[in-house]
């Protein structure tokens, strides 16, 4: 028989049983600041799941777990200490939910039938701020964020009315879960950070969920031809400007990319769009709508994320060698698709 165990003054202390079910175990115990399943122990840091081995620790969690005794299990798989530092320091800059992010989420998620949520426990993996899972919350019966950097700190922020979330800083492709414990994985902007093929990585997160929305970023195939010439530099510019780690200088570079690139293609987008040639300026479809703050978290991405994997719409519909199938949007933003396995 299933055994739960809680302690009186944790987050989790109500949640032993959605824990027991995620993870699959026989045995969960809930204390203030670790959760034991089946002998593995995880440290609970102001009310995220630490489920990386100890030698992945974000100095955060050294800093706030001291001497405690961690159990977790090693791991030998890909990791990028210095994507887990951008991702952490970029959603600690860009803390807010914003009112533009309702409007995003509506795009990404056109493929998915609310009503299908009701009753759903939903997964978002690579969660950074919570943004998404944030228009999720009222919407399904449970959530579950994951993130393998300090951004699972202002997820769990920007969710603190949300008692049905459950954080984790976990990589999110090495979970201790059970097979199929989510009814919908979404995994937005995050896979063609790994250090290993995205669309294998996609396949390799079938056995997590029926369905797994995502969204990887596009090879640019819908474009015309000097929208990818323009790429090779900028990609040669990115590569350098990744090295910058200092919180100063990636403020004053994030802006003068905002207002000297993007804010001038914007514009320039802007006046074709007058006469119905605004898709043909680069950056304007994407951004002709968003805030300066917002368009500076992207650049913030683009610019400070040193592993960036591209694919074209075909590549992705040949993930139907996995899945049962794969529905690919034709909207914005390119490309975000849907993969079912039934």
């Amino acid at each position: 028989m299933t055994e739960l165990t809680s302690g009186s003054d944790s987050y989790y202390s109500d949640k032993t049983g959605v824990l027991v079910d995620i993870f699959g175990a026989n045995h969960v115990e809930v204390e203030r600041s670790v959760i034991v399943v089946d002998g593995a122990h995880f440290p609970i840091v102001d009310d995220v799941i630490v489920l990386l081995p100890p030698g992945r620790y974000t100095r955060r969690v050294i800093e706030s777990i001291g001497n405690q005794k961690a159990l977790g299990p090693e791991t030998n798989t890909p990791f990028a200490a210095d994507i887990q530092y951008t991702f952490g320091q970029e959603w600690q800059t860009h803390r807010d939910i914003l009112g533009e992010h309702e409007g995003e989420f509506q795009d990404y998620f056109d493929l998915i039938d609310f009503d299908s949520l009701d009753r759903a426990l939903v997964c978002d993996l690579g969660c950074g701020s919570g943004r998404w899972s944030y228009y999720l919350r009222q919407r399904c019966r449970q959530l579950i964020l994951v993130d393998f950097s300090d951004a699972i700190f202002v997820a769990r922020h920007n969710l603190r009315d949300c008692p049905s979330a459950l954080f984790f800083m976990g990589d999110i492709t090495n979970l201790p879960f059970r097979p199929g414990f989510a009814d919908l994985v979404i995994c937005l902007g995050v896979l063609h950070h790994l250090p290993t093929p995205a669309l294998d990585a996609v396949r390799r997160m079938k056995p997590l969920a029926p369905r797994i929305l995502a969204y990887l970023y596009y090879a640019l195939d819908n474009r015309p031809f000097y929208f990818r010439l323009l790429l090779v530099p900028v990609s040669a510019l990115r590569r350098l400007t990744a090295r910058i780690r200092g919180k100063r200088k990636r403020d004053v570079v994030s802006w003068l990319l905002t207002l000297a690139v993007y804010t001038p293609l914007v514009t320039a987008g802007k006046l074709a769009s007058l006469v119905g040639l605004g898709r043909y300026v680069p950056l304007y479809e994407t951004y002709g709508s968003k805030s300066l703050r917002r368009i500076r978290q992207d650049v913030y991405d683009r610019f400070f994320t040193r592993i960036e994997q591209r694919v074209d719409r075909a590549s992705i519909l040949g993930l139907r060698d996995t899945f049962a199938s794969v529905t690919v949007s034709r909207g914005l933003p390119y490309w975000h698709f849907l993969c079912e396995s039934t």
